[in-house]
């Protein structure tokens, strides 16, 4: 049975405090919302902080827009809800969205390198393959046109290009899970890079973990892509810079499995710049 439009509001302000606290937006930054029919969606108002709403602040939407419903304190929703509402158009089965500035995977999309895959089982579980889209200008129409193209049946999660994140699922909770799981597994690549090496799954690991994740009943396009699940060439960018950067990938029009070696300039340019920084120490100690 689904729950009482009160209690929806109620959650809204829920999640919004928890993403407060996370630190996940600041000001009156990122919005969300809940689908309660085919055509009205609850969603957050505009020009508030996250982390005070009350009930009466929600607002009401139909599924162009349009504010359908007189707010009891005067708000007027959230100016991105077309985001939302595109995903919501494009994936009925999506129930709530939630749009916010993680920190750690908002780097990520500023800085326009691709989240690497085969690194952390949780994050290949629960989000599976994060896509970036393309910098769209904020509170226009261009933003959630940009996002579109990448949503399918088994994504969950993507960044915006310059901006945020955009994360969506059955339930709002979920939805929250899957933005704390997302700038976890971010904060978790910034500290492995500090550290300077990457254990990388192999072809072989990341195919059983596919097949865990499908048991789970969670499909990944990966698992299908011959002859065995793989890693995109998108690693190849966060590598780079490592003390060990070959992973296995593979191609998955032909199939064929390539490494990606460590003659990356990407690579040859940091260590040059290691050992430009060591030769000024050295110098300044003599």
């Amino acid at each position: 049975m689904n729950a009482p439009i009160w209690q929806i509001k109620k959650d809204i302000c829920d999640i919004g405090h928890r993403i407060w606290l996370k630190g996940f937006c600041a000001g009156n930054e990122g919005n969300h919302s809940v689908r309660i029919s085919d055509d009205r969606v609850l969603c957050t108002p505009t020009g508030l902080s996250k982390g005070f709403l009350l009930p009466d602040d929600v607002c009401v939407v139909d599924m162009d827009g349009k504010q359908v419903e007189a707010n009891p304190r005067g708000r007027k929703r959230t100016s991105e809800v077309l985001v939302h509402l595109a995903i919501y158009k494009k994936r009925p089965d999506v129930k709530a969205v939630i749009h916010s500035h993680p920190p750690h995977a908002t780097a990520f999309a500023i800085a326009g390198i691709p989240l690497p895959e085969g690194l952390h089982p949780e994050a290949e579980v629960f989000l599976g393959k994060v896509l970036t889209a393309p910098y769209a200008l904020p509170s226009t129409q261009a933003l959630p046109d940009s996002l579109t193209p990448l949503i399918t049946s088994e994504t969950n999660t993507l960044l915006m290009g310059n901006h945020g994140s955009v994360s969506f699922s059955t339930s709002l909770t979920d939805s929250f899970y899957k933005l704390e799981i997302l700038d976890a597994y971010c904060r978790i690549l910034l500290l492995t890079k500090q550290l300077g090496r990457a254990n990388v799954f192999s072809k072989e690991q990341m195919t059983d973990l596919l097949k865990v994740k499908a048991k789970f009943g969670l499909p990944d396009a990966r698992l299908a892509c011959a002859p065995e699940g793989c890693i995109g060439t998108d690693n190849d960018d966060f590598l780079a810079t490592f003390d060990n950067p070959a992973s296995a990938h593979c191609d998955c029009k032909t199939g064929e499995v390539e490494k990606s070696g460590a003659s990356s300039s990407g690579g040859q340019d940091f260590e040059k710049l290691v050992q430009a920084i060591t030769d000024q120490i050295m110098a300044a100690a003599r």
